[in-house]
């Protein structure tokens, strides 16, 4: 649809039915999860193992044809662990996948399909074996991974660095660096005097936030009816 042709009190309705749906069945798996959790489709974000903890201010974008998947299955029978700060914003189609510890710090942004795995899940010479080669995995505040990248067992990302798209990062990376490429190579540095803007802004003032969102939507969806809502959807034409 090229516009959102529902009336506002049926958006309100259908996000009062959503938070419902994340509090009553998702939020129950995590280990721990902090406040104002904003998950786009619960349903489609899906956790395995335990030992899964998120802090304040979590948004997940998923979406039904592309999940967001947690994953932890410890080394040899142990606990395997992921943590997750404040802030953090995780796209469509994330797999984080834990053997023994992924760290992410707060205010990191992880861009659509990024792939995080502290393990090789099997052994180079023995294949039948897993978990033969597993190292923590650390990403510090704000950093930013951009799509389709994968973070390699082992490696830990500074402070403020940025991962460039489709990167493949084999070793560590130090603070306020861009790297880019397979394998990852440093291609910029960011200068640390500068003023860095991160995503704790957003949250601010998180009840203005909220409000100035509902404004905006009560702006874009006036004059909105349920009728034109259930003709776009049954009888869609030509500028819906």
């Amino acid at each position: 649809m090229r516009k959102d042709h529902r009336p506002y009190w049926l958006k309100h309705w259908q996000l009062r039915l959503r938070k419902w749906r994340m509090r009553h069945f998702l939020v129950p798996q995590f280990d721990a999860i902090g406040c104002e959790p904003e998950i786009m489709d619960p349903g489609s974000v899906r956790l395995f193992g335990k030992n899964i903890r998120v802090g304040n201010y979590p948004h997940l974008i998923s979406t039904p044809d592309n999940c967001i998947r947690l994953t932890t299955l410890g080394h040899r029978g142990g606990d395997a662990y992921i943590t997750i700060g404040d802030y953090v914003l995780i796209s469509p189609g994330v797999r984080i996948s834990a053997a023994e510890s992924i760290t992410i710090g707060d205010a990191c942004m992880i861009a659509a399909n990024v792939y995080i795995s502290d393990s090789d899940w099997h052994g180079l010479y023995n294949r039948t074996r897993p978990f033969r080669c597993t190292a923590p995995v650390t990403l510090g505040d704000n950093v930013w991974i951009g799509d389709s990248a994968i973070v390699c067992k082992g490696v830990s990302i500074g402070d403020n660095s940025v991962i460039g798209a489709g990167s493949v990062v084999t070793k560590s990376v130090p603070p306020n660096t861009v790297v880019a490429g397979n394998p990852a190579r440093e291609i910029k540095s960011i200068n640390p005097r500068r003023r860095m803007i991160t995503r704790e802004a957003l949250f601010a003032d998180a009840f203005r936030q909220t409000r100035n969102m509902d404004d905006l939507d009560r702006m874009l969806l006036e004059g909105n009816s349920l009728f034109g809502w259930l003709r776009s959807v049954l009888f869609p034409r030509s500028g819906d």
